[in-house]
């Protein structure tokens, strides 16, 4: 009687046992989704709080209803779409229209600007981080991958992702699971993403600052959006749209667009695109005085700083004066700084050009300038 009383003790405390440690991960996963959920809400308040009125889509140009005919397509399947276009196009609203049209439509869409973020937390904003992680992870972070569980990722400005980076993306896509920072638990997740960029990401592939693996794992649905200068059909709908709505948000009351001022938009090439015509509207609006609207200044393109980093300076044509070999090395000199020290035989067939590697191009750069100054002495 005694051993059958220790038996049924000892199977009892083992089922106390396993149902704690049942218990234990249950509270756990408990704790997880309840910061998830607050991240979510921290996150979804931020969206309300940068909120526009002009989600729509507006135009009905024919370059537009293409690029809207290839959203409805892709919007059906779960491939990865890679957005181009100039700066002020509308990629986010592309993306968005992707996103609200697929079968994660119900789900969140979470965006990430990479050209925001330092290259020390960006992995923190994309994996998240256990606490202790690093200095300054006082507590866990939930990141934006494990966000978009079940929905859609939206990574603009892909081309900013920091290289080491690029790599842990790549594993994101093909596997569907991360680790995040500080933890070496992996975690599965269910994302789409949609990234975009402004630049030629095959020129960065040949330049070295972005992952040939990751563009061509990206680049499974490319999608191009039309500058707003080869979209002037658009521009009277567009403006029409951007007057109603910042008339009500200042206050003022405008029913109409002077037809010199249209003309002028309409002739305009909008080097910021959407955004520069929402802006210069927005300004016209807060100046207007009637029901009119009337533009405040003539558009004109800004001129490009003659001193910045990025720019290429104009050189001063060398003095008759100077010696050739003076005149050589300053020649030099201007054609490093425009070709950034790459120099390349533009007569070279172009298939032998793009196949050389950085190194490659460096070197033939560093050969071409150290003749003339061997000469020079």
């Amino acid at each position: 009687m005694q051993q059958r009383l220790q038996a049924a003790n000892t199977e009892l405390e083992e089922r106390v046992a396993q149902r704690t440690v049942e218990l234990g991960a249950a509270l756990a996963e408990v704790q997880r989704l309840s910061q998830r959920l607050q991240a979510e809400n921290a996150y979804l308040q931020d969206e309300i709080r940068q909120t526009h009125d002009h989600r729509a889509i507006i135009g009905s140009s024919a370059c537009l209803k293409a690029v809207l005919r290839k959203v409805d397509i892709v919007a059906n399947s779960d491939a990865t779409v890679l957005i181009y276009g100039e700066t002020g196009t509308g990629k986010e609203l592309i993306a968005r229209a992707i996103h609200d049209a697929s079968r994660r439509g119900g789900a969140t869409m979470v965006k990430l600007n990479c050209a925001a973020i330092s290259a020390g937390l960006v992995e923190s904003e994309l994996f998240g981080h256990v606490k202790g992680a690093f200095t300054g992870a006082v507590d866990k972070r939930v990141g934006r991958f494990e966000l978009a569980d079940g929905g859609t990722l939206f990574l603009d400005e892909i081309s900013e992702l920091p290289l080491d980076t690029q790599a842990k993306l790549l594993r994101v896509l093909q596997e569907q699971e991360f680790e995040p920072v500080g933890s070496s638990k992996s975690r599965r997740v269910d994302v789409r993403v949609i990234a975009a960029t402004n630049r030629d990401l095959s020129a960065e592939v040949q330049a070295g600052r972005f992952r040939a693996d990751l563009y061509y794992r990206l680049n499974v649905f490319p999608l191009e959006l039309p500058p707003l200068r080869e979209r002037r059909d658009d521009i009277p709908e567009l403006a029409a749209f951007f007057v109603a709505g910042m008339a009500r948000k200042h206050g003022r009351q405008i029913t109409r667009i002077a037809p010199s001022a249209l003309q002028a938009m309409v002739d305009y090439t909008w080097p910021g695109n959407i955004r520069d015509l929402q802006n210069t509207i927005e300004r016209a609006v807060i100046l207007c005085d009637g029901d009119q609207l009337t533009l405040d200044q003539p558009l004109v393109a800004p001129s490009r700083a003659t001193n910045g980093a990025d720019t290429p300076r104009a050189e001063a044509a060398p003095d008759d004066s100077l010696r050739l070999d003076d005149a050589e090395r300053r020649h030099i000199i201007a054609v490093l700084r425009q070709t950034r020290g790459v120099i390349e035989d533009l007569r070279r067939d172009d298939d032998f050009v793009s196949s050389r590697s950085g190194d490659e191009r460096r070197e033939s750069a560093t050969d071409s300038v150290a003749r003339p100054y061997s000469r020079a002495g």
